[in-house]
């Protein structure tokens, strides 16, 4: 039977802390206004984790009300896939933290570092792995708290991200089942990490004075360079998705792209003629959330009554590494 079943999203859930920055309170830190961040961004907010909130915690609540939606319990969880770049320490990972705070026990938990399309990465996975017939349900979150690591001196960077959580739980579909999950394609650029990189505290640079002297426990960014090749890598995931499942742009309900920045989302848009009134843009409230950004964004679509089940859905991602990939599902 392996490589003969398939595999759904089960359930959804979401997290974001109650902390808010927004975009006067910047103005008060750094050289920026309200106007300029929205008009080159479209960024209002974005939410801080507490001090005593690690990524682990954010997944938590996520998680538990992804599981609450798929009206299952943990014991029936296979497997923990957390796609973060902010993890809890360097070592272990974040899901086996998260595994011990959910109460799973004796199954296989790890991250995946694929940064922005980590959780596009994370449900590829989870999806091989169901139709393997390997495992029947799989726990996928994207969680990032990218404030610790953001100079509020920099206005390039600090003015688009924040922190958040969000989780699905993808299971065994039944064979009469309509809501699936149809293709995911992913890929990968490492001549163009420079590009967005976060230098110091790995065994390039370990933690030092000197790391921390010349700012290297900081993120950077080429703005431009990232612009350009976010459009487009976004671009060509999604092309992939439509050719494979021989769809068009008109039969796709709803596009969920990154939320890292609008002009980056309706320039995508704008390739494929999708228009914006089926785009779902959610950055405004969460800035660039990184692997927590699509999950957030969905749940949020969800509860608001704009996704709909039985609907089809296109993820599109984009990240440093320079990582990228598409996911094409019907809810």
């Amino acid at each position: 039977m392996a490589g003969m079943f398939r595999s759904r999203v089960a359930g959804i859930g979401s997290y974001l802390p109650e902390k808010v920055l927004t975009n006067v309170d910047l103005e008060k830190m750094v050289e920026t206004n309200d106007q300029w961040i929205v008009e080159r961004t479209g960024i209002e907010r974005r939410h801080v984790a507490g001090p005593d909130e690690a990524t682990s915690d954010l997944c938590l609540v996520a998680a538990k009300r992804a599981l609450e939606d798929a009206k299952i319990n943990v014991s029936e969880i296979d497997m923990i896939i957390v796609g973060t770049v902010t993890g809890d320490h360097q070592m272990p990972s974040t899901a086996c933290f998260l595994q011990s705070k959910l109460g799973a026990k004796n199954i296989m938990a790890f991250d995946v570092n694929a940064a922005c399309s980590g959780f596009v990465y994370g449900i590829s996975i989870a999806d091989q792995f169901i139709r393997s017939g390997m495992y029947k349900n799989v726990l996928v979150v994207g969680a990032e708290v990218l404030t610790r690591y953001m100079n509020y001196k920099d206005r390039e960077t600090c003015i688009l991200f924040g922190d958040g959580a969000g989780a699905w739980v993808i299971s065994r579909a039944e064979n009469s089942e309509k809501n699936l999950i149809e293709s995911s394609h992913l890929h990968a650029d490492g001549n163009l990490a420079d590009l967005l990189i976060l230098p110091g505290g790995g065994s390039k640079h370990p933690q030092s004075q000197e790391v921390i002297d010349k700012g290297m426990n900081y993120m950077t960014m080429k703005g431009r360079e990232i612009f350009k090749n976010a459009v487009r890598a976004m671009a060509h995931s999604c092309q992939e998705a439509l050719e494979h499942n021989k769809v068009s742009p008109d039969q796709v309900d709803w596009v969920i792209p990154h939320q890292a920045n609008k002009r980056i989302i309706e320039a995508v848009a704008d390739q494929f003629k999708f228009p914006m009134e089926r785009v779902i843009v959610y950055v405004q409230e969460t800035g660039n959330t990184s692997a927590a950004s699509i999950p957030l964004a969905f749940d949020w679509a969800v509860q608001n009554g704009k996704i709909k089940r039985g609907q089809t859905i296109l993820l599109t991602a984009f990240g440093a590494g320079l990582t990228s990939g598409s996911v094409l599902l019907r809810y």
